[in-house]
């Protein structure tokens, strides 16, 4: 099957080119033809009419939307959340699990091996990532302390037996942290720090273990001070560690989100949206890892103690957010949408619109909304 997509306005990392026509053979972009003059023939002919197209997002941090959370291990949870995130754009998702009873972690990822055995027509899912149980309880957020426990590879690699883990945030500075960066890489797994009170000193020791990441960036993580500049310092000064931001303008203000991309490479910063389950739905009352969240104007916080507690973010609003706060470029910014996911990952040909890469693609409106998103060369919404 051959599809042909006309009058688009491809927009890639460090590629920003009008009126191409991209050719899809299967699963996989096939040409890109920059003179629409000459074109191939293909099975079907889709008119882009000049909308921005841009490469599958990949959003390595999120927890559920349209009133499903990941942690509620049902499948209609699994599915939904997997389906409704095409209409953000994403394409490629990493669901993401709360700080909970090794019984509910495997009862989840059970949900997420059922979802691709099924092959139901929403985002690929390469495994799933493992935010908490291995925090500091001082850290909490919105995570819940009756299941917080130190850092343990085999409970980890017990539940990558039922369904691959990508990627586990945790505390580096609790007893076994900075060796446990090493054991996760060791299994090939990403590991990232947050709910973390950790010094720069002991970055520096779990960095020496491997550790190039840090989540959700800035929120439940030391700050930047001048004795000591915290995780936040850490991830602005070291030039290979990747940060996730939540750039809804809440969990961060709009000039701290142009002050770290004009400090950081675009390259090492990626876009999620940390999203709970009221993602997509209206104001109300809903609850994150059973704990009850009330969300106002957008804004999802704990009932008890009005902690944030996940956002109700879209990524594709994320990316409207920092082209308009920051002014850069879109063929830089897209860098944080999927490409620089997709290396911290390690998934290869993805994020790119280019020849061999997957065909996840996404055309984007004039205002960022997805009016059409392709998986695998496969239309799976408009």
């Amino acid at each position: 099957m051959s599809i042909l997509l006309i009058n688009c306005h491809v927009i890639s990392p460090d590629c920003d080119i009008e009126n191409v026509a991209v050719l899809i053979e299967g699963e996989k972009i096939k040409q890109l033809y920059p003179d629409s003059s000459s074109l191939p023939k293909a099975d079907e002919i889709i008119d882009a009419e000049g909308q921005m197209v841009v490469p599958g997002f990949i959003d390595v941090h999120c927890h559920g939307r349209s009133g499903f959370d990941f942690s509620d291990a049902t499948q209609e949870a699994m599915d939904t959340i997997a389906i409704d995130k095409l209409k953000e754009g994403v394409t490629t998702l990493l669901p993401t699990t709360l700080t909970l009873s090794n019984e509910q972690l495997a009862a989840s990822l059970e949900t997420a091996a059922a979802y691709v055995k099924s092959g139901k027509k929403g985002c690929k899912i390469p495994g799933v990532h493992l935010e908490g149980p291995f925090i500091n309880p001082c850290c909490l957020g919105a995570q819940n302390p009756d299941y917080v426990r130190l850092p343990d590879i085999e409970e980890v690699k017990e539940l990558a037996k039922i369904f691959p883990v990508r990627k586990v945030s945790y505390a580096i500075e609790v007893e076994g942290g900075a060796e446990f960066a090493k054991q996760l890489l060791a299994e090939g797994i990403t590991p990232s720090c947050v709910h973390s009170a950790a010094k720069y000193s002991e970055f520096k020791e779990a960095a020496k273990y491997g550790l190039k990441n840090l989540s959700h960036f800035c929120n439940q993580m030391t700050g930047l001070h001048h004795r000591d500049i915290g995780l936040v310092g850490a991830g602005l000064l070291n030039k290979e560690v990747f940060i996730e931001l939540i750039c809804d303008t809440l969990h961060i203000c709009p000039d701290m989100i142009e002050l770290i991309f004009e400090l950081k490479d675009t390259e090492k910063i990626q876009l999620i949206t940390d999203a709970m389950c009221a993602a997509g739905m209206a104001d109300g009352e809903y609850s994150i890892g059973g704990l009850p969240v009330v969300v106002a104007d957008g804004a999802a916080r704990l009932k008890s103690n009005g902690a944030l507690a996940g956002s109700t973010l879209e990524l594709c609003t994320a990316l409207k957010n920092v082209a308009e706060i920051t002014g850069k470029p879109l063929s830089e910014l897209i860098k944080s949408t999927s490409w620089n996911q997709a290396q911290s990952l390690g998934l290869e040909k993805h994020g790119r619109i280019e020849p061999a890469y997957f065909a996840d693609i996404v055309f984007l409106s004039d205002d960022f909304k997805p009016t059409k998103v392709f998986v695998n060369g496969e239309l799976r919404f408009k």
